[in-house]
């Protein structure tokens, strides 16, 4: 019962990840001083508001994470190996990395966003902005289509 909660809070944290980080990749990249219509004015927010939100919200969607990868270990692997789904286990392993790698690169990403203001770390801000939200985007597809199979799976009953 326990796990269940955890899941879906993990879920929807992803959600709200996804939302803001996405809100901000996109900013970022269609940022233009004409304010007329309705899109020149949701590229000209201001991405470096959602910073700090990504950072907690990536933190803490990884903890999460970390707290239910036990149960992963114990009861999805296997029964993965078992029928022979090497392909949702791999996709699997790799999210595992490319967590840790964006656990990583959350100092780099916050400091270009928060001490890096001159127009020389656009760029770098550009890049990793959209590398952190490639990783979340695969994390959550690849998190809810296992979840699916758990669901879905004669195993599970």
């Amino acid at each position: 019962m326990l796990i269940t909660f955890f899941l879906l809070l993990h879920g929807l944290m992803a959600i709200v990840l996804l939302g803001a980080i996405t809100h901000q990749a996109f900013a970022v990249s269609l940022q233009t001083a004409d304010r007329s219509t309705m899109t020149a004015r949701f590229r000209s927010v201001d991405p470096a508001g959602y910073t700090n939100s990504v950072v907690i919200l990536f933190a803490l969607t990884s903890l999460l994470g970390a707290i239910l990868y036990p149960q992963y270990r114990i009861v999805v692997r296997p029964a993965l190996v078992a029928i022979d789904f090497r392909a949702a286990n791999g996709a699997f392993e790799m999210k595992e990395q490319f967590v840790a790698l964006a656990l990583g690169m959350l100092p780099a990403y916050w400091s270009c966003w928060m001490r890096a203001k001159g127009p020389e770390y656009v760029v770098l801000r550009r890049c990793l902005t959209w590398l952190l939200t490639v990783i979340a985007w695969w994390s959550f597809f690849v998190g809810h289509i296992l979840n699916n199979i758990q669901g879905l799976s004669p195993w599970t009953a």
